[in-house]
């Protein structure tokens, strides 16, 4: 019986997981629109990146989600 309990509430719970999704924001843009500026921080840790800052420059940002995280 318990563990029917904690089967079903197992599954109330992932039932309701994709009611929190939250839809990106629109940004509207087209092929060869500019950019919204942006700040990162570096992996140098020094002076911050703006995309601004780079204009007439080719720029590559790439992302590798959980690349440090050891899992």
């Amino acid at each position: 019986m318990r563990f029917q309990s904690i089967l079903l509430g197992l599954a109330l719970g992932a039932s309701l997981l994709p009611a929190q999704n939250v839809a990106p924001p629109k940004t509207h843009l087209k092929v060869g629109d500019e950019a919204p500026d942006f700040t990162l921080r570096t992996t140098a840790g020094s002076t911050p990146f703006k995309l601004s800052e780079q204009r007439g420059k080719t720029v590559v940002l790439a992302f590798f989600p959980a690349a440090f995280t050891g899992g």
